[in-house]
């Protein structure tokens, strides 16, 4: 039987036009009926189930329906103009015959939410890069968070960070963060930053049971995480020292490290990554508890030029201390704190601090309740640093810090 005027496809349902001898939306033949139109039961045995991601009729939880729309990633326009998506096919693995009944799940583009996704990590229909693993990744503990982005201008994140908590020598609870920063100018820089990173912090939640000290804890787990980057380095068919180019252009980064226990805070770190320290009352100030090993900081420390001179200079981040098998002689740096007042740990890399370089900037932008939030806290940081550019990667650790039973300084 056949009708004639509009009617709908007999499988999705879609709206028909007279003339029509395919179905615009789910490609069905629809020849051998009058003016191409298919009326109900002309195909009773027509397969319709798509392969990938189904699709979905406007309504039916998707915005914008089944190709997308408004708050999906693109604008309107793009939308009107895309044209349906084709079905995708299953190409068989080699040795392997394909069943005709079975369906592929490829990957949904997130801007358009209906393209398939290619090996390269593109949609194929509106070409939007996917994200990768690492471009954003964040993790929350009871009393510490941390928030990781690839930023803006990088094509990759070689940031990486390791949160954790453990206890000390008395059994009181201890909570760390290890960020680390990955040279951009090495190779590898990723590998670097993640390698040292879980070394650190496995070192440190060894370690701090076991250690009475914390800041020599700190100490040691800064050494295993050098071996770590190190190691990135060494030929792998022979030993490292008959491998003559290991040492040129080798894996590095940078690390920073926080610690809070026992009413005190112990910092470590090498390179230019930082730790800030900024009270809950915001009357108070805050403060940075690390010095750079960088270009800048060294001209500044020598009395050569002023803070602000030295910072101008287009060789002010240039780093000269790291880790890494082209590293010069590790020199890891700690320092121990007892704050005299409740307050966050921010520890992060410079792709935050380069838009807040002093402890009260970042006080402004850290929300006040950072000490009972610090997954928003951390959000809020690195959201700062894209908003007011994202040029690098950037990464924040935030560790609330109870107040402590006594004193005040550096302990």
């Amino acid at each position: 039987m056949a009708v004639t005027g509009p009617s709908r496809c007999p499988g999705c349902g879609e709206p028909l036009e007279s003339g029509d001898n395919f179905c615009g939306v789910c490609g069905a033949d629809l020849s051998g009926t009058a003016d191409g139109n298919a009326a109900a039961g002309d195909h009773p045995t027509l397969a319709l189930t798509p392969q990938g991601a189904p699709r979905t009729a406007p309504g039916d939880g998707v915005p914008g329906g089944a190709y997308g729309g408004p708050g999906a990633g693109l604008p309107d326009e793009a939308y009107r103009a895309a044209p349906p998506p084709a079905p995708e096919t299953r190409l068989p693995d080699a040795g392997v015959p394909a069943d005709p009944r079975e369906t592929l799940a490829v990957p949904t583009c997130v801007a358009c939410r209906t393209g398939a996704v290619d090996q390269d990590g593109y949609c194929e229909r509106c070409g939007h890069a996917q994200p990768r693993e690492r471009d954003h990744f964040e993790r929350a503990l009871t009393r510490v968070a941390a928030v990781s982005d690839r930023g803006y201008r990088h094509h990759r994140n070689e940031d990486f960070f390791a949160v954790a908590d453990t206890t000390l020598v008395d059994g009181s609870p201890a909570v760390l963060a290890v960020v680390c920063d990955g040279v951009s100018s090495a190779t590898r820089p990723d590998d670097a930053s993640r390698a040292a990173a879980e070394t650190a912090a496995e070192a440190l939640v060894t370690a701090l049971p076991r250690e009475p000290q914390p800041q020599q804890a700190m100490h040691d787990a800064i050494v295993a995480a050098a071996k770590a980057v190190d190691a990135l380095a060494a030929a792998p068919d022979g030993p490292q020292e008959h491998d003559p180019y290991r040492r040129q252009n080798a894996p590095a980064c940078t690390l920073v490290a926080a610690v809070a226990a026992g009413g005190v805070l112990t910092v470590g770190w090498i390179g230019d990554s930082r730790v800030y320290w900024i009270p809950d009352d915001r009357t108070a100030p805050g403060a940075r508890l690390t010095e750079d090993d960088s270009w800048a900081a060294q001209m500044v420390a020598n009395n050569l030029m002023t803070e602000a001179e030295a910072y101008a200079d287009e060789r002010a981040h240039a780093i000269t201390g790291w880790l890494g098998a082209d590293a010069y002689e590790l020199q890891p740096h700690t320092k121990a704190f007892r704050p005299d007042r409740p307050g966050v740990v921010v520890v992060c890399t410079d792709g935050l601090w380069n838009y807040t370089e002093a402890a009260d900037e970042l006080a402004a932008v850290l929300p006040l309740d950072a000490g009972e939030r610090p997954l928003d806290g951390a959000r809020t940081l690195v959201h700062h640093a894209l908003d007011s550019g994202g040029h690098d990667n950037v990464t924040v650790a935030v560790v609330p810090f109870p107040a402590p039973v006594r004193g005040a300084g550096s302990a």
